[in-house]
This record gives C-alpha cells, sequence and structure tokens, in this order.
C-alpha cells in the first residue's frame, strides 16, 4: 500500500468530485470512505489507474449518501446528472482545495485544521495533538468547519495568508518525521508563487527551502537531535540553499517586507555561516527587530534574547529573557543554554532538567536530558 500516493490523491479526487457537484463536505466524506476502502482491497487487488479508482468509488458514495437524504430540496437535481463516461482529468485541483478550506468564513485554526486533514493527510488525532486538544474536540471543530462552508465551490476566493499558515504549519508537521510532508508544502508553495506576485509567497518558499537544506543533519541514529551547533555543515544541500537565497533576495528587492521573509533572512544568515562562531549574529538580531515589528510575537521575542546573547554576551541574552513571558514554547531551555554560557552551571542543569520534562517530542526530550547531564558532569569536582 502506497500511503504517499494516497495522500497526494485525496486532494486531486475531492477536486473532481466537487466538479461534478458536490459540495465540499460531502466530496471529502465520500473520499475518506473510499480511502478506507482502499485500504482494504488494494493489497490484495491494487488498480491499474488508482486516481479513476478512487474517483468512481468516491463518487458512488457521495450519491448514495446524498440519494439518502433526497428530502434536501435541491440535492437531487445535482446527483440526478452522471458524470461523463471516461478517465479523471489531469487537473491539479490541490491548491484550490487549499484555498475553499481557508475560506473567509471560517475561523483561522479551524481553516488550518481543516486543510490539514482534507489536504495534508493528517489524521485527527495528529492535529489534536499539534493543538494540545483532546482529539474530540478537533473532530468537532472540523466537522463545525464543514458544515460552514457546505455548498461552497470553487468560484469563492480563500484568504491568502492563512494559506500560507497552513503550508508552513503542513511544513513544519513534515518535518517533525512523524508524516513527510515537507516536500508537498514545498511543492504546492512552488505552484502557489506562479499563481501570484506577493513577495511573501516567494518569502515563504525561501524559507522552506533553507530550513529543508538542513535536513540531513538535523537528526543522528535513532532519531536523535542534532542542535545548529552541532550539525555537520557538509551535509547541508547546497543546491537548496542557493535557490532559496536567490529566490529571497529577489522577493526582498520588492520592498514589501513580511514575517516570512524576515525569517528566511534569518535562515540564509545561518545557511551563509561556515560555522556557529562565525555567523553575523549582530545582523540576525537585527533581523528579528525588523521581524517583532511585523508579528511582536513573544516566539520572535525569545529567539531575539538567544541570538542577542550571542551577539553581545550572554548576560545581554537574560537580560532581554526578562522581557519574554515564561509561559512561550522552549523558554526554559533558552534560559538553560544563557544561563550555562553565563557560567551558571548549577541552574542551567536545573533548567535543562525542568525543560526536559515539559518537551513536546521525544528526541527533544531526550536532547535536554543529555544536556541536563552533561553540565552536571562539568559540575563534578
Amino acid at each position: 500500500m502506497n500511503e504517499a500516493l494516497l495522500r497526494e490523491l485525496v486532494p486531486v479526487v475531492i477536486g473532481v468530485l466537487v466538479r461534478r457537484g458536490a459540495d465540499f463536505a460531502s466530496a471529502e466524506d465520500a473520499v475518506q470512505e473510499a480511502l478506507i476502502r482502499a485500504l482494504d482491497t488494494w493489497p490484495e487487488d491494487p488498480p491499474r489507474d488508482p486516481k479513476a479508482w478512487l474517483v468512481a468509488v468516491a463518487w458512488r458514495k457521495f450519491l448514495d449518501a446524498a440519494r439518502a437524504e433526497a428530502s434536501r430540496q435541491g440535492r437531487e437535481l445535482a446527483v440526478q446528472v452522471e458524470p461523463p463516461a471516461g478517465p479523471a482529468p489531469a487537473t491539479d485541483d490541490t491548491l484550490r482545495i487549499y484555498f475553499l478550506c481557508a475560506h473567509p468564513a471560517l475561523p483561522s485554526a479551524s481553516a488550518v485544521a481543516l486543510t490539514l486533514r482534507a489536504v495534508g493527510g493528517l489524521t485527527t488525532r495528529q492535529i489534536a495533538t499539534a493543538y494540545l486538544v483532546p482529539e474530540a474536540t478537533m473532530a468537532q471543530r472540523i466537522s463545525r468547519a464543514k458544515r460552514r462552508i457546505a455548498g461552497l465551490g470553487f468560484e469563492q476566493p480563500g484568504d491568502l495568508w492563512t494559506v500560507l499558515r497552513v503550508l508552513y504549519l503542513v511544513f513544519n508537521e513534515g518535518y517533525s518525521g512523524d508524516l513527510d510532508l515537507a516536500a508537498e508544502a514545498i511543492r504546492l508553495t512552488r505552484q502557489l508563487a506562479t499563481l501570484t506576485d506577493e513577495p511573501e509567497v516567494a518569502g515563504l518558499l525561501a524559507l522552506m527551502l533553507l530550513h529543508h537544506a538542513r535536513r540531513a543533519s538535523r537528526s543522528g541514529p535513532g532519531g536523535r537531535l542534532v542542535p545548529l551547533a552541532e550539525q555537520d555543515r557538509s551535509r547541508w544541500d547546497t543546491r537548496l540553499i542557493t535557490e532559496g537565497v536567490a529566490i529571497l533576495q529577489t522577493a526582498l528587492a520588492r520592498d514589501r517586507l513580511g514575517e516570512y521573509q524576515a525569517q528566511a533572512a534569518i535562515a540564509a544568515l545561518h545557511a551563509d555561516a561556515p560555522s556557529t562562531a562565525e555567523t553575523d549574529w549582530a545582523q540576525i538580531v537585527e533581523w528579528y527587530d525588523e521581524l517583532l515589528l511585523l508579528t511582536a510575537s513573544p516566539v520572535v521575542r525569545l529567539n531575539r534574547a538567544v541570538a542577542l546573547g550571542e551577539a553581545d554576551g550572554p548576560q545581554s541574552g537574560l537580560t532581554a529573557l526578562a522581557d519574554v513571558p515564561s509561559d512561550v514554547p522552549r523558554y526554559t531551555a533558552a534560559a538553560a543554554y544563557l544561563h550555562e554560557r553565563a557560567g551558571h552551571l548549577e541552574q542551567a542543569a536545573d533548567l535543562y532538567a525542568e525543560a526536559s520534562r515539559a518537551a513536546t517530542s521525544i528526541p527533544e526530550r531526550d536532547h535536554l536530558t543529555r544536556e541536563a547531564a552533561r553540565v552536571r558532569h562539568l559540575l563534578r569536582p
């Protein structure tokens, strides 16, 4: 069973059903039922044309469900006309599905969750984990979102900024290794960049490419997390770095700075440095200042404090960290790092241990636990 192929086909098949007259919510339900049947039958009897098979089964599921609700006014008129015979069209409606899921009628959180489910191929449980809410709560949120856009077609535009947030979240989810969606997020962002001249789309694409270039060096044997300072930079993909920097420079030349361009500029400075010590930390701090003007995000403020600690010394970093709310993710880990650099080893060891207990992934937890043990070892007489 090729699960990657199934994930790729889901938005395409949903798009086919919507074009044939199904509303999005009904189309998504029908495709999910077709997927369940595929999982049951494909291992023993794989189809010659997976896309056509899914389209045919999903359409029948949609017709069955629609006819079961014949009392709904107007629905029967939509399903009486059978689709033309022949293979499914080759149109890739994935981006159209993204825009439909990012409809202005939906709150951003619901739009992101719905898109991750319908296009990204994530399970409701994975999305719930990302949002730190119970699975049942997320299932209800997705169901409500589908009801709110029921009956909408491709003609209503979605919100570009929500689409960009969705693409970046899909990229980061894929980057975690649980589901490899990073390449798909890059593919979709490339496609989006051909459809709009908005510099932030190019900025997001550059940011993805620059992060993706480091992928091979980010983890070691057994999924062990390798922090930036310890990564083997010879394993970084210079082709992706060159492409990302070129795209970023073109976007910045438009003089319409946005948060993704600023983040990409920071990533480019890291990619350009031969080592952590040779990184232009002062310029990185300046880019974080620009980013703060754009977002006022406490996470950005946290990252700026760490960068300031590299540029001006750990005490400057700790002073800046005092202005960051302590409940910001990875606050404790950042504090541990800065205290260690300042020579406060006992405090750093305790903070590393505390941060490990709050880690949201096993690799991060194990890394912070090792850091705590390493610093405690330095305290031994």
